[in-house]
């Protein structure tokens, strides 16, 4: 691995986030009330032999790495699908301008209920705990949020970016994301998110805040059988 964002899943469960890993033969994932992410030292099929262990029956588990690889031993391939993995060395535009809660356990469960909404990516019962979030209420509802998710390193992923569909379209995603971008990189760590290579509004949002392709991992979803 020549850069912790090569495989930022392997990285971030060797690194930083070690402490929430579980781990069978060469494979990592992180326990499953975090994320649904394994990976392994060098991404081969071969190197996924024990990737099954770690699910339940009719588990699903995310890889995501430049190799598309056939279905390990005792998993099923459910999805495969380009993306863009994108990092940013500075933030551009104004701050929020609006109030921006920064977001605690208390809210877990709005939390979760609106990423189920909205379905920003996978999101479970305490991906909350991953890192900081922020969020925007309307009449004591929590309306958007985004936070942070993966640590590789001194990489930072933005991830769980949301908004109700009755509050879209007045700029929360972009604010709540320069939010957490710029805190990021005030601890002195970069940002960087992944997104559909097919979805280029999000694309081309990103590139306004400042962020910038960096490559295009491939992301695939097994089910174990």
């Amino acid at each position: 691995m020549d850069h912790p964002l090569d495989r930022p899943i392997w990285s971030a469960l060797t690194t930083r986030q070690a402490h929430l890993a579980q781990k069978a033969g060469g494979v990592l994932r992180y326990s499953p009330a975090y994320a649904p992410f394994a990976a392994s030292a060098t991404g081969t099929s071969d190197s996924y032999a024990d990737l099954a262990a770690l699910l339940p029956q009719g588990g699903q588990i995310v890889l995501q790495q430049a190799e598309q690889i056939a279905a390990p031993p005792g998993l099923i391939a459910v999805r495969a699908a380009a993306t863009v993995q994108m990092v940013a060395t500075r933030i551009e535009g104004p701050n929020a301008g609006f109030d921006v809660d920064v977001l605690t356990a208390a809210d877990a469960s709005e939390m979760l209920a609106l990423a189920r909404l909205t379905r920003p990516g996978p999101f479970a019962e305490r991906t909350n705990e991953l890192g900081r979030f922020v969020g925007i209420r309307q009449d004591g509802r929590l309306v958007a949020m985004a936070g942070e998710r993966m640590k590789a390193a001194a990489f930072t992923e933005v991830s769980g970016v949301c908004t109700h569909p009755d509050h879209r379209g007045k700029g929360y995603a972009a604010g709540l994301m320069r939010d957490v971008a710029r805190t990021i990189l005030s601890r002195g760590e970069t940002p960087f998110l992944h997104a559909f290579a097919n979805n280029v509004g999000a694309i081309a949002l990103y590139e306004k805040l400042g962020f910038a392709t960096r490559w295009q991992p491939t992301l695939m979803v097994f089910k174990r059988c």
